[in-house]
């Protein structure tokens, strides 16, 4: 049996099934100062797409951080402990990262640690099953 996530996403395949067919997607993200920015965002930028054309808003109270293949593996990234604090700071109280990154929180004291919910992922369809409303609110 599909859940809610498999449906809307079936549902939204339908919608858009000639979509590529007629239109071409090109994200271009200049070369910035700093070379890792770009990678870092793979899981946000595609999930705010995802969000657009499935007209599913991003829970505001999640933060993520991940590098994506073409295929939809998340790969790591780096600054983790940086990424986490400045989540805190924000009033994130969710936060995905890379599988693989687990082992970055050694680095983050526990005090915070206990405050936030972390949510490991390996692929771009874990992201979106956490990161998208599904029409439940969010607690405040």
């Amino acid at each position: 049996m599909k859940g809610k996530f498999e449906e809307d996403f079936w549902e939204f395949h339908k919608k858009f099934e000639d979509f590529f067919d007629k239109y071409d997607l090109h994200i271009h993200i200049p070369a910035g100062s700093i070379p890792k920015d770009g990678p870092s965002a793979g899981v946000t930028i595609a999930t705010s797409l995802i969000s657009l054309l499935m007209d599913k808003p991003v829970r505001p109270d999640v933060a993520m951080s991940g590098e994506i293949t073409l295929r939809g593996k998340v790969l790591p990234v780096g600054g983790i402990k940086e990424k986490v604090l400045a989540a805190k700071r924000a009033g994130i109280r969710t936060i995905i990262l890379p599988s693989r990154n687990e082992k970055d929180l050694e680095e983050i004291p526990e005090a915070i640690k206990k405050e936030l919910e972390f949510q490991f992922v390996d692929t771009i369809d874990e992201v979106w099953r956490i990161a998208l409303r599904d029409g439940r609110e969010v607690p405040s």
